[in-house]
């Protein structure tokens, strides 16, 4: 089942995980066999947080390493509790708390020659983007395309965020793309 078919087929079921670790401000305890085929395979999810608009928590993993709704119950209590830019959520704050839900593609490697080449490749509102030099490694899903429409601008807001200057190249700059199919 492709990443469209589990968010279409499972959009309630994932959505009531991630409210029922808001509310209970704890992972929840997943039962396995419980869950269909499809959720108990390995895969890789992140768990947007907003309020009133603005971000207020945002977690998720880059590479799948357990099963989907293992992984989304993980995340979304680090969204809400763990994320270090931001103090946990409150019982106050959950009605204005709007979350989303996004299932990541395998990252793959991509392959440039300088900046200007990897700027090109890049596909503005579907790539999600992983950067890394040395021990500096940043993230944005696709949905950041909408606030950075630029690749430039997307691509310098990344480095800062990893760390780097905005203007920093190095030979040993690498860069992952991924897809997301987001499920609210």
């Amino acid at each position: 089942m492709t990443a469209d078919e589990i968010a279409k087929k499972h959009r309630a079921l994932l959505m009531k995980i991630v409210h029922h670790a808001l509310e209970k401000g704890a992972v929840p305890s997943i039962n396995l066999p419980s869950f269909p085929e499809e959720l108990t395979a390995p895969g890789a999810t992140f768990v947007t947080l907003e309020k009133q608009g603005r971000l207020r928590g945002c977690i998720g993993s880059l590479q799948a390493h357990q099963p989907l709704v293992q992984d989304l119950a993980q995340n979304a209590y680090r969204a809400g509790f763990k994320d270090p830019r931001f103090p946990p959520i409150t019982a106050e704050e959950l009605p204005d708390i709007t979350s989303s839900i996004s299932i990541l593609s395998p990252p793959s490697q991509m392959l440039f020659q300088d900046e200007q080449d990897l700027l090109a490749q890049l596909v503005p509102d579907v790539d999600g983007l992983i950067l890394q030099d040395g021990n500096r490694r940043a993230t944005f899903l696709p949905q950041v395309w909408e606030q950075l429409p630029d690749p430039k601008q997307f691509l310098g807001h990344l480095k800062h965020k990893a760390g780097l200057a905005e203007d920093h190249w190095s030979p040993t700059l690498t860069a992952h793309r991924y897809h997301v199919v987001k499920v609210a």
